[in-house]
């Protein structure tokens, strides 16, 4: 009985995928898109690393492009000046609200265009990327989001790669949802937003969202509320972005503050979905230990061989998710525990900080999960 269950536990794991990322479109190639008509929100603190590509993809000189500078300890400013973007200082935030939200809604009140396309720092574009974002808000309208192909460069930037296929499957934005259930529980992907400034301002903008530590998910809902369609993609070969580069420390301290709020936030079916395939994976991983044990003793070799045959399944269908997540190493799949047990870990710890102790740090401050939002005070040009 309990080789049974095993085995339509992974059958029903399988089948998780093939639902939750039926739909993981990219961007398609613009018709005469006016890319003039955008304004490009850049919020960025400390970012003198990460500007210059993005800035280079986006022809900054050429484009009305608004680098908000969140009170960077670094020569952010002076990087995305030199590269001929605008820059605006956020200045002193306001209590209650996040850094990241603050700097949005800074830049968004700078903007000079009709069409506000809010990028983090860390992502780069093709070169008719902007004209492909354009194309699909043109299309759908609302608040259209990019979740980046990750660009893995170092190693222990693979073990990134379970939070990345968690937070493809568990947002559920990718299953060709009936309209009346894709209303229930919006999402959106915060490293790449496009919308009107219209629908923006109608949403309330991200004073909407000014507390929340998931803003972008905070703001998919402020749409939904708003009576505004959100739409999501992956990221392709058009927008891209580089998985936590500044070392393990950093990797930790962003999954840890978003990963178990996410899972909160998220779908209730396609968490529960994904809970069951990351559980299948644990499966997997524990009894082809055990059965490789047995077989060292001494034991049968049957039982190995089938442990071993759901590990190739296991590791296939990982290897499946990670392409359309970004460019994970084959060790990644193949070697599913390593980053699967990095991803028990930093969970277990995002779990104590932000349901427990409701706080956690980010970019070297603390993020009170408990705070009120208070009004903002005006932020001012400075390039």
């Amino acid at each position: 009985m309990a080789d049974l269950a095993v085995v339509v536990l992974l059958l029903a794991a399988a089948c998780v995928p093939l639902w939750l990322l039926r739909d993981a479109r990219t961007l398609r190639i613009p018709t005469g898109a006016d890319v003039g008509a955008a304004s490009i929100v850049v919020p960025a603190r400390d970012e003198e690393q990460t500007l210059p590509a993005l800035l280079a993809s986006l022809d900054a000189r050429a484009l009305d492009v608004v680098v908000v500078d969140d009170d960077s300890s670094d020569r952010t400013a002076a990087v995305a000046a030199a590269a001929g973007a605008r820059v605006v200082a956020a200045g002193s935030r306001p209590d209650g609200w996040t850094g990241k939200a603050w700097a949005c809604q800074t830049g968004a009140e700078a903007a000079s265009r009709d069409v506000l396309l809010f990028l983090d720092a860390d992502t780069v574009l093709a070169p008719d990327a902007v004209g492909r974002l354009l194309a699909a808000h043109g299309t759908h309208g609302g608040l259209v989001s990019v979740q980046p192909h990750h660009r893995v460069v170092h190693a222990y930037e693979q073990a990134s790669a379970y939070f990345n296929a968690v937070a493809l499957l568990a947002s559920a934005a990718f299953t060709r949802r009936r309209a009346a259930s894709r209303r229930r529980f919006p999402m959106a992907f915060g490293p790449c937003l496009i919308t009107s400034r219209d629908d923006y301002e109608r949403a309330g903008g991200h004073r909407a969202v000014r507390g929340e530590i998931l803003d972008d998910v905070s703001l998919a809902r402020a749409y939904d509320r708003a009576g505004l369609r959100v739409t999501s993609y992956v990221g392709g070969d058009a927008v891209a972005m580089r998985s936590y580069p500044g070392g393990p420390a950093q990797l930790v301290a962003g999954w840890t503050k978003n990963i178990a709020s996410g899972a909160s936030a998220a779908n209730p079916l396609a968490s529960i979905a994904t809970v069951l395939w990351i559980c299948a994976h644990h499966v997997v991983a524990l009894g082809a230990a055990g059965a490789a044990v047995d077989s060292v003793r001494g034991g049968p070799t049957t039982p190995l061989l089938a442990w071993a045959a759901a590990w190739a399944v296991v590791a296939l269908q990982l290897r499946s998710v990670l392409r359309t997540a970004g460019t994970f190493a084959w060790w990644a799949w193949l070697l599913f525990p390593l980053p699967l047990l990095a991803f028990d870990l930093v969970f277990a710890r995002s779990l104590l900080l932000t349901v427990v102790r409701r706080s956690v740090r980010w970019r070297g401050r603390p993020v009170d999960l408990r705070r009120e939002p208070r009004e903002p005070r005006e932020p001012r040009e400075v390039a």
